[in-house]
């Protein structure tokens, strides 16, 4: 059996390793999903705590991210967007899993990955897709969304208040010429950015057409949804979000069972919900938000699927 303790995260630093770790309650031979494989931090550290009868699914739908894949019989690597989780439950012929993994958001090798378009630290074609297959691409939506969408888009996704000016500097600016890489988008949006948080607030704009490409809310509502189905009861659910959209899902969903946050009461007063909350929602440790910067708006929330009264 491979030593997965010693393999190099390179690609990828995991967040939180030890916290989601706990989080899962790892047990030897049970059956275990990545959802976001990426560089494959996370599922190693699962490998190196189950034993021979153990079962990991590792999904991602970047092409890179095969490349990564461990050489152990215990792994599966899923190329799909987690939003199919179900089906490929019932594909794999899994009567349930014990816990499931989650850690949303784009990775550090997305951003050190110029050429993908996902960060202005480089001038390269606007792209973002996490899935090389998919059409939809960061540079059409800037150049053919209305201004209204792209308004939308920048105020939820990206939690911007300047979200109309910024909106509306980029629908005038293609007018005169199309926007086709990261450092014209960048050159459009920064002038109205403030100095002190320009880095920051032009962080947020690429986070907010990132999501939109990716579709990932929708993603995630579908695959938050779908974990209440597939968890055996007892099996654990985490999920580590990066922005207070995401946050927010998850949160209603461990609370009550529903994306929306409506709770149903048994007549002594008891929620009724297919999960329940582990704990309270975990921050990385100011040492680890020193050492990796991606981490510093993490959040981590823990929820176990109910057991079925005997």
């Amino acid at each position: 059996m491979p030593d997965c303790t010693q393999m190099s995260y390179d690609y990828h630093t995991p967040v939180m390793l030890q916290e989601t770790m706990e989080g899962l309650d790892i047990k030897p031979d049970g059956v275990y999903l990545d959802l976001t494989f990426g560089g494959g931090g996370h599922s190693r550290a699962i490998l190196a705590r189950m034993g021979e009868k153990g079962r990991l699914y590792g999904f991602d739908q970047d092409l890179d991210a095969m490349a990564g894949a461990p050489d152990d019989k215990r792994f599966t690597f899923v190329r799909s967007n987690f939003r199919h989780i179900a089906n490929w439950v019932q594909y794999y012929g899994l009567e349930g899993v014990d816990g499931i993994l989650a850690d949303l958001g784009v990775s550090s090798h997305h951003l050190d990955e110029g050429e993908r378009g996902f960060s202005f630290r480089f001038d390269a074609p606007l792209d973002m897709r996490m899935n090389q297959r998919a059409r939809l691409t960061a540079r059409e939506v800037v150049n053919t969304y209305s201004e209204e969408q792209l308004t939308d888009i920048l105020r939820l996704y990206g939690e911007l208040k300047d979200a109309r000016r910024l909106a509306a500097a980029i629908v005038k600016a293609r007018t005169e010429k199309s926007i086709d890489t990261t450092g014209q988008l960048a050159e459009v949006v920064s002038p109205l950015l403030g100095r002190q948080r320009e880095k920051k607030d032009l962080a947020r704009v690429f986070q907010a057409l990132r999501i939109e490409v990716n579709g990932e809310m929708k993603a995630l509502r579908q695959m938050l949804q779908a974990t209440t189905k597939v968890l055996k009861p007892g099996g654990r659910l985490v999920v580590l979000t990066y922005h207070s959209l995401e946050d927010r899902m998850v949160k209603n969903m461990m609370r009550s069972g529903n994306l929306e946050g409506k709770t149903e009461q048994d007549m002594y007063g008891n929620i009724l919900s297919p999960l329940r909350c582990i704990g309270k929602m975990q921050v990385p440790s100011a040492e680890e938000q020193a050492e990796n910067p991606r981490s510093r708006s993490a959040k981590m929330r823990v929820g176990e699927k109910v057991k079925s009264e005997e």
